[in-house]
Parts: structure tokens; C-alpha cells; sequence
């Protein structure tokens, strides 16, 4: 490219570069022929996206790539996390030449809570929504494992893959396995636990994983209050077990909120 039009090009984008945001969210770098080349995230998108254009950057890596641009896009979100999230989203879409990170196929594990008659949660990074209702991405895996630990000491969903149906358990098909004697599991198998009794803790489960935890928690505070009314004192004491659980989970947790009722 001759100087003169390089210089042209290398102003109009420190043009584009002075009026982005202070703000975060996702850049977009293109070639001449307006195909997506880079996708980057930042913090601070002024800030990150001017960086590449300084006199000192010695990456021959940077070099090539800022050689190429020929114009500048970009989103603001309202968080970092949401960055992460639109840059993962991108570069699946569009599988930028330059972006290498996430173009081997990687991506934000999610959870699932599969369609069957007893369902089953856990994570998964391959969503095939013909399997499950998937919950997610996490960018913050350890939020991620926080929500699926709450869940299993809640309502301790089955781990088993038995293909389980109602007319199975009634014909005594199923014999119960390690995590039913080491009380991490019900045992819906074997009908220890009722198929009401399980629908009703995936509902839960599944308000919690859409953030909905302030439902469960009073749902939980009224059937110990309830049964602790009737005298039924080992029924109220186990729902406030799980009221407590979930009472320190909210108090430690940046996943769920108290004053949002349905996040997806």
C-alpha cells in the first residue's frame, strides 16, 4: 500500500478509535473488503483498542493484524462479563482469520436440564436444545459449579443415565446406585422418591439457574412454617435446611438476585 493512502488509513482509524466510549464491550476489526478479521472484547474500549495503534507495539503478530484493518466497529454493554459473552458470540459467527483463542470450537460452558421424565442438570459446553433447556453461558466457571453444587444439595437431582420412565420404575426395571446409599440421591428409580415429588424439585432448580431464588426461598420459609403448624416437625426441619442453604448461597452468590424475577 503506498504511504500516503497507509497514512489516510491509519487516520481515519485513530479517527474511529477517539470518539469510542470509555465503556466496555466488543470491537470489530475489518479488512478491505469488510470481512470481520479480529473480535476483541475490553473493559475499556478506548483505552484497549487505541493500544494497538501506538508507536511502541513491538508483536509482529499486532503489526500484521493492525496492517490489515480498514475499519473499526464496536458494541458497549453494560458489563465486562457481558464483553466476554459477545465476543464469544462473534467469533463463533463470524470465525475471524486473526482470533485463535475461541476458533478451535471452544466455548462458555453452559448447564442443561434435560427433557426427560426425570431430568437430569449438569454442564455442558455442546448445546443441542432437542436434549434439554440450557442455562448460561458462564464466563465465571466457579459462579457456574456455586449454582450446580446449590442444586445438588437442594434437591440432589439424579447423576444416572437409566433411560427412566414411570411404567420402568412401577415394573421394578431399576435398582437404586452408589449416590442413593451415600444419600445423594432419592432414588426416583425405585420409586423412594415420588415423580410429583421430583417434578417439583426440578421446578425449583430451575428458577434458581434463572436467577429466581427470593420464589424458592419463600416457597421453602412457607412449607416450614406450614408443616411446623401441622406437626410434622422432620418435614419442617428439612425445608429449613434447605432454606438456610439457600439463604447463605444468595448471600455469597453474583449469579442469582433478589430484586430480578425472571432472568434467563
Amino acid at each position: 500500500m503506498p504511504k500516503q493512502d497507509n497514512e489516510q488509513r491509519l487516520a481515519k482509524l485513530k479517527n474511529i478509535v477517539l470518539s469510542m466510549p470509555e465503556k466496555p464491550g466488543s470491537y470489530q476489526y475489518y479488512d478491505e473488503n469488510h470481512t470481520i478479521i479480529y473480535v476483541g472484547k475490553a473493559k475499556n474500549l478506548k483505552r484497549r483498542v487505541s493500544s494497538y495503534f501506538h508507536k511502541e507495539v513491538d508483536r509482529y503478530k499486532t503489526k500484521v493484524l493492525v496492517s490489515k484493518i480498514h475499519d473499526i466497529s464496536y458494541t458497549v454493554v453494560n458489563t465486562e462479563e457481558d464483553a466476554l459473552l459477545l465476543e464469544n458470540s462473534l467469533i463463533k459467527k463470524y470465525n475471524p482469520k486473526y482470533n485463535v483463542l475461541l476458533k478451535d470450537g471452544k466455548t462458555y460452558p453452559s448447564i442443561c436440564v434435560t427433557n426427560e421424565p426425570f431430568p437430569r442438570i449438569f454442564k455442558t459446553r455442546n448445546i443441542n436444545k432437542r436434549v434439554g433447556t440450557f442455562y448460561g453461558p458462564y464466563p465465571h466457571i466457579g459462579s457456574m459449579y456455586a449454582v450446580l453444587e446449590i442444586i445438588k444439595k437442594l434437591y440432589k437431582p439424579r447423576t444416572c443415565r437409566f433411560p427412566l420412565t414411570r411404567e420402568g420404575i412401577r415394573d421394578g426395571k431399576y435398582k437404586p446406585c452408589l449416590d442413593y446409599h451415600i444419600h445423594n440421591c432419592g432414588a426416583p428409580c425405585i420409586n423412594k422418591q415420588s415423580y410429583e415429588e421430583y417434578q417439583e424439585n426440578m421446578r425449583q432448580a430451575r428458577e434458581i439457574l434463572k436467577g429466581n431464588t427470593r420464589e424458592v426461598s419463600k416457597y421453602l420459609y412457607d412449607m416450614m412454617m406450614k408443616n411446623a403448624e401441622i406437626l410434622k416437625f422432620e418435614v419442617a426441619e428439612e425445608y429449613k435446611r434447605k432454606y438456610i442453604l439457600l439463604d447463605e448461597f444468595e448471600a455469597k452468590s453474583e449469579v442469582v438476585s433478589h430484586t430480578i424475577t425472571d432472568v434467563d
